[in-house]
């Protein structure tokens, strides 16, 4: 930091002081892998199985919908939009959407965030990040070939694992009865 002082010599020191904070803050959250995205302010956390593996397990009376999806993947891209509308007109609902990236981490600042941003999406996502998927694929469902898009909706009495693309009205079907 002498060296920033000394190349800046007539900088103030208020103002040495804010720049320091604006870089350490700056630093903080390139290490953290978390990125803001939105107008609501929320982050995009790069978790590994184990920590997203509770959404999976939840016992409370909400529904949980979460889908497994990535920015390359077209079937994925074109049914986010059903995902945000269930989301959108069930949230008052107890129901939790959960998008969950299977995108390269790499790829966080590059392709996931501007995609949600140019998407406006306003679910929840995340970007999993555990390579070892023949691991964790089966823990989500015994059934599940690793194909994307893949989906898991769940509640206290029900529970329904989907390998394939779906529409609003197919997401509505399953969901509404389980809010009633």
């Amino acid at each position: 930091m002498v060296f920033i002082a000394k190349f800046n010599y007539r900088i103030n020191k208020m103002e040495y002081s804010r720049f320091l904070h604006i870089l350490v803050f700056s630093a903080l959250i390139v290490l953290s892998g978390s990125f803001v995205y939105g107008d609501q302010q929320e982050e995009i956390p790069m978790l590994s199985f184990e920590e997203f593996e509770h959404w999976l397990e939840k016992e409370n009376d909400s529904v949980y919908v979460i889908n497994f999806w990535a920015t390359w993947c077209a079937p994925c891209v074109r049914e986010i939009p059903a995902f945000e509308k269930l989301n959108e007109q069930y949230r008052d609902r107890k129901v939790k959407v959960l998008l969950v990236s299977l995108d390269f981490p790499n790829q966080l600042e590059s392709r996931v965030i501007p995609f949600v941003e140019r998407m406006e999406m306003k679910s929840r996502v995340i970007l999993l990040n555990d390579p070892d998927a023949n691991r964790w694929i089966p823990m989500v469902d015994d059934a599940w070939s690793g194909a994307i898009p893949a989906t898991v909706i769940y509640s206290q009495n029900f529970y329904g694992f989907y390998e394939r693309e779906f529409k609003f009205e197919e997401l509505e079907e399953i969901v509404k009865p389980l809010t009633q």
